[in-house]
């Protein structure tokens, strides 16, 4: 089934691990009226996986530099947060793959683009906090995926070869990430179709995390 020997599971949060990037499309729809624009489907998807840099640029760049981006992105955040205060739902499968690493013993590790208090709040909730060996968020890396920075860290901090890692995503920029840390490769769609390229970087595409356990 893998190339290699797992030797630890590396997992992306926002759409893999937390129903969180549903949430915050929807609020981005809903916020962009106020602020005279409008958030379609096809930007969001743009946005999916990148650090908050590049996306803002991504941003800039559609409605233009005298967009008032600050205030735009403050207002998501507090809706946001909100919406996830009211209770962030785990994906599919989560806590079944976890037990299973515990029961296989093998290390894992979460490897985001969102802040360490974003994941505070949305594995915290779950007191998912302490299935995870490391926690790699925005601030602990110069270069953010689809750069292999990221996974790399990961991997080092769990003392184990990118090599003999399986890397966990649903973003194409996740993917490609992970791919070029030379990490085992799945992606679990969210909100992100398949396309050629992505079945080129993965060893597997899995609905579900309920798939990728029962491959271990």
């Amino acid at each position: 089934m893998w190339p290699h020997r797992v030797e630890a599971v590396i997992f992306d949060m926002d759409g893999l691990l937390v129903d969180t990037e549903r949430v915050l499309f929807e609020v981005m729809v809903e916020i962009g009226p106020r602020f005279g624009v409008e958030v379609d489907l096809a930007l969001f998807q743009s946005l999916i996986g990148l650090p908050i840099q590049t996306s803002t640029a991504v941003m800039v760049e559609r409605y233009g530099a005298d967009f008032p981006m600050r205030d735009f992105l403050s207002a998501v955040g507090e809706r946001g947060r909100a919406a996830n205060e009211a209770g962030v739902v785990l994906k599919d499968g989560v806590l079944e793959i976890l037990d299973h690493l515990d029961a296989l013993g093998l290390p894992c590790a979460v490897c985001t683009s969102s802040a360490h208090g974003t994941v505070q709040r949305n594995l915290g909730g779950h007191n998912l906090l302490g299935r995870f060996n490391t926690i790699v968020a925005r601030g602990d890396y110069e270069r953010g995926k689809p750069h292999p920075d990221p996974f790399l860290l990961a991997a080092d901090r769990l003392g184990v070869a990118p090599i003999a890692c399986l890397a966990l995503e649903d973003s194409h920029n996740g993917v490609r990430a992970a791919h070029a840390a030379g990490m085992m490769t799945v992606m679990v769609p969210d909100m992100l179709e398949v396309t050629d390229e992505m079945r080129t970087l993965t060893h597997r595409i899995a609905q579900t995390l309920h798939e990728v356990r029962d491959a271990l």
